[in-house]
């Protein structure tokens, strides 16, 4: 086990045995997902962004008062 990976108790290293490491997601290999759910992935992702812009854009300009 390296370093990285090792628990700090003993309580978590049961848990990790027990329930699996969920924590631990250097091993996750994002070029596995399935196309359209990696695409799905992005759509969400952008309309968050683009929602989050369009709120700070609307936003400046009620403070500037136009």
């Amino acid at each position: 086990m390296n370093h990285e990976n090792k628990p700090f108790n003993d309580a978590i290293d049961h848990m990790n045995k027990i329930e699996g490491n969920g924590a631990n997601l250097a091993n996750v290999d994002m070029d596995s997902m399935p196309k359209p759910l990696k695409y799905f992935g992005y759509f969400i992702g952008g309309c968050l962004v683009f929602s989050f812009l369009l709120v700070m854009f609307f936003f400046v300009f009620k403070i500037i008062g136009f």
